[in-house]
This record gives C-alpha cells, structure tokens and sequence, in this order.
C-alpha cells in the first residue's frame, strides 16, 4: 500500500504542471514565483491523493453476514423417485409464475376489429403522412423542372496543348 502511495504521489508530482496555469512565455517572470506554484500545486495534489488513498473504510458500511456459513440457502426435501428416495433442496418457485394471465377467447374475438382498425391507421399514417411533409416542402421548389428540362452543354474542344 506505501508503494501504491508513493508511486502516485510521484505521478501527481510530475502531472502537477498540467493543472496549474501556464506561465505566459512572452513576459520575463522570475521562475522563482513559478517554482513556488508548481511545488503548491505539487503538494495540494499529493495531500488530496494521500488522505483518499488513506481514509478508513467504517465498520457499518460492510454487511459481514452475508459471508457466514451459517445462511440457511434451502431445505431438504425427500422425493421418492422410479428406483430409490432422494433429497432435493426446496428453494421454492420465485420467478416462474404459471398463472394464466390471458384474455379469454370470447374477449379477444369481440375486440379483434377495434385493434387492426387502430394497426391500419398507423401503418397508413405512417406512409402518407412523412410523403405528404415532402410534397408540402417541394410544392414551391422548381429545381427539378430546371434540372430535367435543361439540356446539356456539349464538350468544348481542346486545343493542341489540351487548354
């Protein structure tokens, strides 16, 4: 754990330059003032990661008992089998539930025409309704005619050097 301590505080020590503000490299500052931010910078930034990196974890925040042997995980139950009894774990049925939750026949026939007439729409809505946003964008637009019924230049012919 101290290696894991030094190696990042030497880490931050030399990454601390990064953080810091750039010293302007046109004006003549003294490198003293900047040998005393970097060392601040140095410093704050080793005190930050020491007190992380050492702060104890509470008593409280760890729930032990999930780690004792002592869990009961099922109870045994004993099952007569073709050729012989046998013991299985009894962990109860939690995820499978097999009530039926279906409607009945009668109910899902009386309403089967309400639901294509809702599909309908919105599988003809969603086809009519985007072409008639393009047409309602083009109506004013006249580059298609421009572009179809213009006809095309013919090639200029090149002279003897190809100008």
């Amino acid at each position: 754990m101290k290696f894991a301590k030094i190696l990042l505080a030497l880490a931050l020590a030399f990454s601390a330059e990064a953080f810091s503000p750039q010293a302007n490299k046109a004006a003549n500052k003294p490198v003293l003032s900047d040998l005393k931010k970097a060392a601040m910078n140095t410093m704050a930034a080793i005190a930050i990661g020491s007190s992380v990196l050492s702060t104890p974890i509470v008593a409280d925040a760890v729930d032990m008992s999930v780690f004792s042997s002592t869990n009961i995980v099922a109870e045994k139950v004993t099952k007569q089998g073709l050729y012989q009894d046998y013991e299985v774990d009894d962990v109860g049925q939690e995820y499978d539930n097999a009530k039926s939750t279906f409607k009945s026949a009668k109910e899902t026939k009386s309403k089967k025409g309400k639901y294509t007439a809702i599909l309908a729409i919105l599988v003809v809505g969603s086809f009519i309704i985007p072409m008639g946003q393009y047409f309602w964008y083009v109506r004013d637009d006249d580059s298609s005619e421009r572009f179809f019924n213009e006809e095309p230049e013919p090639p200029k012919k090149k002279g003897f050097f190809g100008k």
